[in-house]
């Protein structure tokens, strides 16, 4: 099976199952476990923060972040097309009280300032209205097609935000996928931003885990959240092992941003399809399947039979994720088989 349902979907390297298979462990609720201290030390190097903690996954430092920045009875401003607010369950609203106010997303991932804007009352001091108390960003932004955010507008919305006194949340889950699209160090994607989170388990091919990075006091707070959510760990020195190694090499994902480009022409190049490649800017392809024999359901059933793994990712649009157990022979391979399922029809007989 040619896997582009997702780059969670990327497998541990030998190097890392050997790294967690001879870790140095000790108890991580007592902060005694040093394969963690040092993964956790790296990460606040990377983005540039001060401390960092490292999480079960994306959604535990998501909503970890969120509980620490917006006490009960406050409100999240957040994208209407964001993981945050999509797939995330709302947890911010379930264990913490606080109310998610979605804005419209532009279609580069972009929340206008005008939208924000309208997010914050007239009067503060009118005990109707619940007040905003944290913006969150996503870069790259997925259901947007992985697009990159570029540096200018999350300097905006931190001068905005600065401007109101309420933090900037970076969901930065694929965040050194923008910082090798845009040619900086995460830490400049992540500068304008008073907490961050990515994940060490999508193109970076950890098996599990996810950073959220702050200052000292917040990340000291968001650890308390992180075990009262259950997200205490205890000899998490051999899921660290991997994740330093996954960021030993973040250069590798230029890599599947080129393969998803090669993706991109090919699935460009096929009548029944629709995609644009100059809208691709990392590992993540959109595109909507055009010939009236399909729906997205037949078709992803019918290329997954001829063994092709693709998901929909909202409005009937399909995404193909590259990632590093994908090379560019089985991204020529996929380009084949959605032609040969568009040339058999969703009521052919599969054969791989």
């Amino acid at each position: 099976m040619i896997e582009l349902r997702s780059d969670t979907f990327t497998t541990p390297t030998d190097a890392m199952r050997r790294a967690m298979a001879e870790a140095e462990v000790g108890d991580d609720v007592y902060g005694e476990d040093p394969t963690v201290r040092a993964l956790e030390e790296r990460a606040a190097e990377l983005t540039g923060k001060e401390a960092a903690c490292l999480m079960p996954s994306g959604t535990m430092a998501n909503l970890c972040a969120l509980l620490t920045h917006a006490p009960r009875g406050s409100k999240i401003l957040v994208g209407d097309e964001t993981d945050i607010y999509i797939y995330e369950a709302g947890g911010a609203s379930v264990c913490g009280g606080a109310v998610y106010e979605p804005l419209p997303n532009q279609p580069d991932g972009r929340l206008l300032p005008s939208d924000l804007e309208r997010g914050f009352p007239d009067d503060p001091d009118d005990p109707q209205f619940a007040l905003p108390a944290v913006i969150c960003l996503e870069n790259t932004h997925n259901r947007c097609g992985g697009v990159v955010l570029p540096p200018e507008y999350t300097r905006e919305v931190k001068d905005f935000a600065d401007a109101r006194g309420v933090p900037v949340h970076l969901d930065g889950a694929r965040l050194f996928n923008a910082a090798v699209a845009l040619g900086v160090p995460a830490a400049e994607v992540a500068r304008d931003a008073d907490s961050v989170q990515f994940c060490l388990s999508k193109g970076l091919g950890a098996p599990i885990g996810s950073m959220l990075a702050g200052g000292t006091d917040f990340v000291r707070q968001a650890r308390r959240f992180r075990k009262m959510l259950g997200g205490g760990m205890r000899q998490a020195g051999v899921i660290a092992a991997a994740g330093l190694l996954a960021l030993s090499d973040t250069e590798r994902l230029a890599e599947d941003h080129d393969n998803a480009r090669h993706l991109a022409l090919g699935l460009a190049d096929t009548d029944g399809i629709s995609t644009d490649p100059k809208d691709v800017q990392t590992n993540i392809v959109m595109f909507r399947v055009t010939d009236p024999r399909f729906t997205w359901q037949t078709f992803v059933h019918a290329a997954a039979a001829q063994g092709l793994a693709l998901a929909e990712l909202g409005h009937g649009r399909l995404r193909a994720v590259t990632h590093r157990d994908v090379g560019r022979a089985d991204i020529d391979a996929a380009v084949r088989i959605v032609r040969r399922v568009l040339a058999q029809g969703p009521e052919a007989r599969h054969e791989r």
